[in-house]
C-alpha cells in the first residue's frame, strides 16, 4: 500500500484560537464597516487574509534570532542575510528594507518618473500603487488565458510576449523597466514558466530594457517549474532559482512570504548604478545600508528561512495543503482560479454570487458572507483592490473579481481547511438568495481596500 502524504515537519508550539457566535460576528463586522481588514485578530477564527508575515518560523530560525547582531553598521546578521540572498539569487548587491513595498518605494523612487509605462504581468496592489502614485502607468501584459478561471493550464501567470513587444514598440522611451511577478498573485498565485522568463529576457535585450522580478513567492514559482515544466524535474529548487534570476537585472522581495519571517524585505541586483542610487534612498526612507529598517535578529531569521524554503520538501508540504483545499472545493462544485495557486485558493466570486452586480462588489460581498458564516477572514482581490482609474476616476471592472484564501505557511492543519471548505459550501448552497452586495461609503484615493468603509445594499 502506498503511504499517504504527510507534512515534512512536526509541531512544537501552538497558539489558541476561539470560535465566536453569529451575533458577535455581525456586531464586529458592522463596527468594522464591512471591511475585514478592520477586524481585530481575536475576532477571527481562521485567518486567511494573507500569507505575508503570518507563517510559523522553524526552530532554526528562532535559534538564529537569539544570535542577532544589532550593530547599527556592519552587523554580522546583515552579512548572513546577504550571503544567503547572493547564494540563492546570484545578485551581489543587497539592500535590506523593512518589507517588500519598502523595497519598491526605494527602487521606484530612483527609476520611475511621471508619464512612464511599466509593463508586466498583473502588478499587485502595492506595486501598482507605487507606480500610479508617481503618475506612471502599470501596464498589464498577462496572457489572456489567466482571465478564464476554469481553464486549467500549468503556467497561467505568464507574460504575453506579443503584448509585451507591442508595448515596447509603442512606449519604448517611456519604459524604465519590465517587471515580472513570480508567482503572479493577482491572477491567482499562478506561476511563470522558465521558457516564458527566457523569452521575456530575449525581448528585453532586443529593446535594451532591464528586468525586475517582484519575487515575494519566487520559491513557489521554482517548485511549479520543477513539477510542471519539462527538463526541470531533476533540478533542485536552488538550481532553478539561480536560472530564474539569471533572466533578471534586479529583484524586490517581501521576505514575509517565501523567507517565512514576520517582517523584512530587500532589493537585490547586479547593476551597481541601481544599487548606488537606491542605497541613498534606502538611508533616507529605511535606515543604514546594513540594516534598512530590519533588526539583526530578523535578518538572521530571513537568511535561514530562505535556505529552508528553497528545499523541495518544505515547498511540497506547503503547496499540497493549498491543493487539498482546492480538491475540497471541487467536491462541492465551487469555482476557483484553476489550477490551485501556490499560496492561496482564489474563489471566483462572479461565478458564485451571480445575482450581485459588479458595482456592488461580489468578491467583497463573498468575503463578508464567509466571515459571518464561520469567522473565516479572506481577502478580496478584485474590483475594490483594482482602485479607480487615475484619470477617469471610474471603478475598474475589467479584471477578475476573486476571494483570496491565502494560507499561512506551517500554521493550519487540513482540518482547518475542511472548515473553510464547508463554510464556503454553505454559502454556495444558498447563493441564489444573495442578491445584494455592498456599497462604498468612504474611500481613499489609492490602495482603498485596506481602509475602505462599506455599507450593505438594502
Amino acid at each position: 500500500m502506498e503511504l499517504p502524504f504527510a507534512e515534512s515537519w512536526k509541531i512544537k508550539m501552538i497558539e489558541p484560537i476561539r470560535k465566536s457566535s453569529r451575533e458577535e460576528r455581525e456586531q464586529w463586522l458592522a463596527e468594522a464597516k464591512n471591511n475585514v481588514f478592520q477586524l481585530k485578530s481575536e475576532q477571527v477564527y481562521i485567518d486567511l487574509i494573507t500569507d505575508s508575515g503570518t507563517g510559523a518560523m522553524s526552530d532554526r530560525q528562532w535559534s538564529a534570532m537569539m544570535l542577532g547582531d544589532e550593530s547599527y553598521a556592519g552587523a554580522t546578521s546583515y552579512y548572513n542575510m546577504k550571503e544567503a540572498v547572493t547564494r540563492i539569487t546570484g545578485f551581489d548587491y543587497v539592500l535590506p528594507t523593512h518589507q517588500g513595498r519598502a523595497a519598491e518605494n526605494v527602487l521606484f523612487s530612483c527609476l520611475i518618473k511621471e508619464g512612464d509605462v511599466c509593463p508586466g504581468n498583473s502588478h499587485f496592489d502595492t506595486t501598482k500603487g507605487h507606480i500610479e502614485s508617481r503618475k506612471a502607468i502599470a501596464l498589464d501584459c498577462t496572457i489572456d488565458e489567466a482571465k478564464d478561471t476554469q481553464l486549467d493550464i500549468p503556467f497561467k501567470g505568464n507574460v504575453d510576449i506579443k503584448k509585451l513587444e507591442a508595448a515596447l514598440k509603442k512606449y519604448h522611451d517611456r519604459i524604465p523597466f519590465i517587471i515580472v511577478t513570480i508567482t503572479n498573485n493577482t491572477s491567482g498565485g499562478q506561476p511563470v514558466s522558465m521558457e516564458n522568463l527566457r523569452e521575456m529576457r530575449i525581448l528585453a535585450n532586443k529593446y535594451g530594457k532591464r528586468v525586475i522580478f517582484d519575487s515575494a513567492r519566487f520559491a513557489e514559482n521554482a517548485y511549479f517549474i520543477k513539477t510542471r515544466e519539462t527538463g526541470y524535474e531533476n533540478r533542485t529548487i536552488k538550481e532553478i532559482c539561480l536560472e530564474m534570476f539569471g533572466y533578471a537585472d534586479g529583484m524586490t522581495m517581501s521576505a514575509k512570504k517565501d523567507a517565512i519571517v514576520n517582517m523584512g524585505g530587500f532589493f537585490a541586483t547586479n547593476v551597481k548604478e541601481w544599487y548606488d542610487v537606491a542605497k541613498v534612498k534606502g538611508i533616507v526612507y529605511e535606515g543604514f545600508i546594513t540594516y534598512g529598517g530590519m533588526n539583526g535578529r530578523d535578518m538572521n531569521a530571513l537568511a535561514i528561512g530562505l535556505d529552508e524554503n528553497t528545499e523541495f520538501d518544505n515547498l511540497e508540504t506547503r503547496i499540497k495543503q493549498v491543493e487539498y483545499l482546492g480538491r475540497k472545493l471541487d467536491e462541492y462544485g465551487i469555482p476557483y482560479q484553476r489550477p490551485a495557486g501556490g499560496h492561496a485558493i482564489f474563489v471566483d466570486a462572479s461565478k458564485v454570487l451571480t445575482h450581485v452586480p459588479k458595482d456592488e462588489f461580489p468578491a467583497q460581498t463573498l468575503t463578508v458572507e464567509l466571515y459571518l458564516e464561520a469567522g473565516i477572514r479572506g481577502c478580496e482581490i478584485g474590483y475594490l483592490l483594482a482602485d479607480r482609474d487615475p484619470n477617469t476616476r471610474e471603478n475598474r471592472f475589467n479584471g477578475l473579481d476573486l476571494l483570496r484564501l491565502a494560507i499561512p505557511r506551517r500554521v493550519y492543519t487540513d482540518n482547518h481547511m475542511n472548515v473553510v471548505a464547508a463554510a464556503l459550501k454553505n454559502i454556495y448552497d444558498r447563493r441564489e438568495s444573495i442578491t445584494k452586495g455592498v456599497k462604498i461609503v468612504w474611500e481613499t484615493e489609492l490602495l482603498r481596500h485596506f481602509t475602505v468603509e462599506l455599507g450593505r445594499v438594502e
